[in-house]
């Protein structure tokens, strides 16, 4: 998660007005601080702590979009507005797939809010705004330095997201802001790309608002998507020297219960070959619903080993939420 809430851009790095053809003051406006704490017994508490802080953006009828991870198994949430004003906050939905949150305040909002854009429209080159909360001086003027599939050991996978550089330090819930001051992402994570001969660059990474579309109505309205919730192992796997290796697994998740180990080199699953994060995740959803049982064939000490894991329901093992 990001972790240095105070940093300001240096001023070479801050968007400027006469930059842009809308209202950059109004559209930063829309931004807001959050702030949450989640229990010690919380099943994310281990890897992403009790105390998260990071960025959310308005988005209508005092609704805030944020990333998820801020706000998983939160029990308190707190969001600081433009004009000053603080607000609690309750989670509204949280889709696991796309990593998309929407919490809603409890009080009256009068600070503006951003449309959705055309995130499919966002091409390498253009100029966009990693907008943070706190104005320009929070905020970066950036490109767009790639579009391509990201898939992230804890069983996550983004088929088309958003690249930029210079990086956002304060990257977590960030609004991608396109050509028309619309939202067309919101940060997730910062990574490094290599560069030939000089230093690897910190980018930042970005869920494309097109995926949020499909499932809005139902975040507001349930929660959670109204689909079957994908099949969950709990295996954090990576891609190493051409190898897909388990470098760890959930406490308490399907994985770890089944006896797959760290180390462990997978090679299949149900039957079919698998050499990337992708695919491997690709071929797990299509074996059908949380639930079902996933075979998987792994290296271990030089021999194969057939591993036979009944999947779960991610969503199961946080602690509930306290939902609209």
């Amino acid at each position: 998660m990001s972790s240095t809430p105070d940093w300001q851009a240096p001023k070479a790095a801050q968007p400027k007005p006469e930059n842009y053809d809308y209202d950059l003051e109004q559209a930063l406006g829309a931004m807001v601080a959050l702030r949450s704490t989640v229990p010690p017994e919380a099943f994310s508490a281990e890897t992403l702590g009790t105390e998260r802080q990071g960025n959310a953006v308005h988005i209508g009828n005092g609704q805030v979009l944020t990333i998820g991870y801020l706000i998983n198994e939160a029990d308190t949430i707190w969001l600081r507005f433009s004009d000053g004003s603080v607000q609690q906050g309750t989670v509204l939905g949280y889709d696991h797939e796309t990593g998309f949150a929407i919490v809603q305040t409890l009080g009256q909002v009068k600070v503006p809010a951003l449309e959705f854009g055309d995130s499919s429209a966002i091409r390498i080159g253009d100029a966009v705004v990693v907008a943070g909360a706190g104005g320009r001086r929070r905020s970066v003027a950036a490109e767009v330095t790639g579009r391509q599939e990201f898939a992230g050991y804890w069983e996550y996978l983004v088929e088309d997201a958003i690249f930029t550089a210079p990086s956002h330090p304060n990257w977590g819930g960030t609004a991608l802001l396109g050509a028309g001051g619309d939202l067309v992402g919101i940060g997730s994570l910062q990574l490094e790309r290599a560069r030939e001969g000089a230093e690897a660059e910190p980018i930042n990474m970005f869920v494309p608002t097109d995926l949020l579309k499909p499932v809005i109505k139902d975040l507001r309205m349930h929660g959670r998507p109204n689909r079957p919730a994908r099949p969950w192992i709990g295996a954090h796997a990576a891609e190493i020297d051409g190898n897909l290796v388990v470098i760890g697994r959930a406490k308490h998740g399907p994985a770890r219960a089944a006896g797959l180990q760290r180390g462990d080199l997978i090679i299949g699953v149900a039957g079919e070959h698998v050499q990337d994060l992708g695919g491997f995740y690709r071929r797990i959803w299509s074996l059908g619903k949380a639930g079902v049982e996933v075979p998987l064939l792994v290296v271990r000490d030089g021999k194969k080993v057939e591993v036979r894991i009944i999947s779960g329901d991610r969503s199961q093992m946080a602690k509930a939420p306290r939902l609209h």
